[in-house]
């Protein structure tokens, strides 16, 4: 049975309170609880420092970096952005480069 959300976030908190309390064996007060829906999660404080950590430190899978051309956060697989549509650091920059040199097909083709 899969979890509801909620209690897939709960559960995740409190596996991490676990294996982050067994390296603080001095006991403690809660400093900090976290409600999650209907459950809370008492976090002492070493527990929510390692939170506050993991949480600034975690980097989106699908975070490419801003967009060198408008500052746009949302690039594409390719660097493409997807507010101003440029291509973005130095794939774009050889593009833009290549694109102003070009004139075209050749005159002298057969056809």
């Amino acid at each position: 049975m899969a979890l509801s959300p909620s209690d897939e976030v709960a559960a995740a908190l409190r596996e991490f309170a676990e294996r982050i309390d067994v390296f603080d064996t001095a006991p403690g007060e809660t400093v900090v609880e976290v409600r999650v829906g209907e459950r809370a999660a008492a976090l002492r404080a070493p527990v929510a420092r390692a939170l506050v950590e993991a949480l600034r430190s975690y980097q989106d899978p699908r975070d490419r970096g801003t967009c060198d051309h408008c500052g746009g956060p949302r690039l594409d697989d390719n660097f493409v952005c997807a507010d101003c549509g440029q291509p973005s650091g130095v794939f774009g920059q050889l593009l833009r480069e290549r694109a102003a040199r070009y004139e075209g097909p050749p005159a002298d083709l057969p056809g």
